[in-house]
C-alpha cells in the first residue's frame, strides 16, 4: 500500500465530545462538536486533478498519487490506516439573519494527518454524502462548483493569500439533480468531490451554535482546543486559561481576518457569501462558493443571485462585513471573558487596523514606497471613483499604470490613452470630462510616484509584485467547466499551471489575461452565481 508511511493524529477527535447517536439522519445535535459519518460510496472514482506541490508537502509519493487507490481515497471510498470520518457540528448568520444549527451539510473530514512541514492539517471531502446537518439536501457537490472550488483555492494560495487548499479533485461516476439558477429548469448533473485541506476547519459559527444554547461547558472546550491545536503560541504554559489567553485569541483572529479580506480587495475577489459559519476561525479563505473575480472595478458589485438586492456581500462591503461578523464571534466568546469593553476595544481597533492595512495595500498597488497620509488616501478616494465612472478592468488597469513613464506629458491624453487604453471595455465611454480628470489624475500620481525618487523599471517591478497578471476570471473558470462536461479536462490542467504564477508576465499564456469578452457579460457562471452545487 502506497500510504502505509502517513500518519495521522485525530486531536479534534480525541478532545472534542462526539454525538452519541451514530445514525446518520438529520437531527439537532446537542452537546457534541462532531458526528461520526462516513462517506457515500462513489460508483466510479475517477481522478481529474491534483495539486501536486500540495501533495508532496502532505508526504504523498509519486507512487501514490499514480496508484489507483488514490482516486478511491480522494472519494471516501477507501479509508486509510487513521482515518477516522466526522461532520462538524456549528450554527452561522446568514445574510445578517442567525439561522441556528447548519453544520458540514455536505463536509466530512476524514482524519488530521500530520506532516513534517505544515504540522496537522486535516484532509476533507465536500461532497461525499450526507450527514446529520444535510437537512434536506443530499450532501453531493456537482462538477461545476468542484471545478470552481478547486481551481480557485489554489490560485489563492500562489496569490499569497491564506486560504484553504485543494489536494484533489475527482469524479464520482454518479449524478444529481440541481436547479443551476434557482429558476426551475432542474437537470442531471455529474458529482464530484474536491479534498480540502486546512490546520482546522473550525469556524466562528462553531462557536456561536454552543453560546446561542448557553452550552458554555462545549465553549470553553473548543475555545481552549482551538488554542492549544491552532494558536499553540498563545497557550498557557501553566495550563490556566483566563481572560487575558482568550482575548488574544481573539485579537490574532481579527489581525488575520483583517489581513485576509484586505488581500481580497488587493486582487478583486469576491467572497459572495460571507456568512458567519463561512468565515474561518484560522483567517482563512474558506468556502469557495458563488465568488466572483471583478472584471470591470465595481464596489457594488456582488457574484451572488441571492445576495443581488441586498448586497450585503459586495465588493467593497466585504471589510465592514468581516468586522460585523467578528461583532458574532465576540459575543459568542463574552461568557469567557465576562466584560464587553476588552472585547469592544479589540473591535474597535480592527477598524482602524483594516483601514491603515487597506490604505499600505492601496500604496503597495500604485508603486508607492510607502504610504504617506492624507494626500495619499485622497489619491486612492479619487481612483476609485475614476475606475468606477466606465467600465474598466481592475486587473489590467494596475498592470498597465506600471509601464506609464514618470515623465509622462500629462498635458494632452494621447499618451496615457495609448498605454491604458486596453483596460477599458469601450473607448466610447471617455467622455471629455473623464478624459480630464483622469488626465488631472495622472498628472498628481505621477508627482507623488517622482517624490520617492524610484525609476519606473524599479516601480513597475514592484507594482508587479501586488498586482498579478492572471486571475481566475469567471469566464475563464466557467470556458473550464462547459469542456470538462464534455468529458475534456485539459482547460483545468492549463489554467492550473498558469495560476501558480500570476504575477509572471507568462507571454505565451497573454490569452488568459484578457478582459471579460462581450459573450460572458451577462452569462450564467460567468457574471453572476448561485449558491445551487
Amino acid at each position: 500500500m502506497p500510504f502505509n508511511h502517513l500518519k495521522f493524529d485525530n486531536r479534534l477527535r480525541n478532545n472534542l465530545p462526539a454525538d452519541s447517536e451514530t445514525d446518520n439522519y438529520c437531527r439537532s445535535v446537542e452537546n457534541a462538536a462532531y458526528s461520526l459519518v462516513s462517506p457515500v460510496k462513489a460508483t466510479a472514482p475517477k481522478l481529474v486533478a491534483v495539486s501536486n506541490l500540495l501533495a508532496e508537502q502532505l508526504g504523498f509519493t509519486t507512487e501514490a498519487l499514480n496508484s489507483p487507490e488514490f482516486p478511491q481515497a480522494m472519494t471516501g471510498n477507501l479509508l486509510l490506516d487513521g482515518m477516522q470520518p466526522y461532520a462538524l457540528c456549528y450554527g452561522g448568520h446568514q445574510f445578517g439573519q442567525w439561522a441556528g444549527q447548519l453544520g458540514d451539510g455536505r463536509a466530512i473530514n476524514l482524519g488530521e494527518l500530520v506532516t513534517t512541514n505544515l504540522g496537522h492539517q486535516t484532509l476533507q471531502l465536500k461532497g461525499a454524502g450526507p450527514t446529520p446537518y444535510s437537512r434536506r439536501a443530499d450532501g453531493m457537490a456537482v462538477l461545476r462548483s468542484s471545478i470552481r472550488e478547486f481551481l480557485c483555492s489554489e490560485a489563492m494560495f500562489h496569490l499569497g493569500i491564506s486560504t484553504t487548499r485543494a489536494l484533489s479533485l475527482c469524479l464520482t461516476g454518479d449524478q444529481v439533480v440541481r436547479d443551476m439558477m434557482y429558476d426551475g429548469n432542474a437537470a442531471l448533473e455529474p458529482t464530484a468531490i474536491v479534498c480540502r485541506v486546512s490546520s482546522s476547519f473550525l469556524r466562528f459559527g462553531s462557536f456561536q451554535l454552543p453560546a446561542s444554547r448557553g452550552d458554555e461547558q462545549l465553549l470553553i472546550q473548543l475555545v481552549q482546543h482551538c488554542i492549544k491545536s491552532d494558536y499553540p503560541h498563545l497557550a498557557p504554559a501553566s495550563g490556566v486559561f483566563d481572560q487575558q489567553v482568550y482575548l488574544a485569541w481573539f485579537k490574532e483572529i481579527c489581525e488575520r481576518t483583517c489581513d485576509t479580506v484586505v488581500n481580497w480587495m488587493r486582487v478583486g475577489f469576491v467572497h459572495g457569501v460571507m456568512n458567519t459559519d463561512n468565515m474561518s476561525i484560522m483567517g482563512e479563505t474558506i468556502d469557495y462558493g458563488p465568488y466572483g473575480w471583478i472584471d470591470d472595478f465595481d464596489l457594488n458589485w456582488t457574484p451572488n443571485t441571492t445576495d443581488e438586492g441586498q448586497k450585503r456581500y459586495r465588493f467593497g462591503g466585504q471589510g465592514e462585513i468581516s468586522q460585523w461578523n467578528l461583532f458574532q464571534l465576540a459575543n459568542a466568546i463574552f461568557p469567557l471573558i465576562g466584560e464587553a469593553e476588552p472585547l469592544q476595544k479589540i473591535l474597535n481597533e480592527y477598524g482602524t487596523d483594516y483601514q491603515r492595512k487597506w490604505c499600505d495595500m492601496m500604496a503597495e498597488k500604485l508603486g508607492f514606497k510607502h504610504y504617506r497620509g492624507e494626500t495619499d488616501l485622497a489619491l486612492f478616494k479619487s481612483l476609485e471613483k475614476l475606475l468606477g465612472a466606465v467600465e474598466t478592468d481592475m486587473t489590467l488597469f494596475y498592470r498597465l499604470l506600471a509601464n506609464i513613464p514618470n515623465d509622462l506629458d500629462t498635458q494632452t491624453a494621447t499618451q496615457w490613452m495609448a498605454k491604458l487604453g486596453p483596460c477599458y471595455y469601450s473607448l466610447l465611454d471617455l467622455n471629455d470630462q473623464y478624459i480630464k480628470d483622469l488626465t488631472k489624475w495622472l498628472a498628481s500620481y505621477l508627482e507623488r510616484v517622482n517624490l520617492d525618487g524610484l525609476s519606473q523599471e524599479l516601480r513597475a517591478t514592484a507594482m508587479n509584485k501586488v498586482n498579478p497578471k492572471y486571475v481566475i476570471r469567471n469566464y475563464l473558470a466557467q470556458h473550464a467547466i462547459e469542456l470538462a462536461e464534455k468529458g475534456d479536462f485539459s482547460e483545468i490542467a492549463t489554467l492550473q499551471k498558469i495560476l501558480q504564477n500570476p504575477y509572471d508576465d507568462q507571454p505565451e499564456h497573454n490569452s488568459y489575461a484578457q478582459k471579460r469578452p462581450d459573450w460572458a457579460r451577462d452569462k450564467a457562471g460567468c457574471s453572476m452565481l448561485s449558491c445551487s452545487s
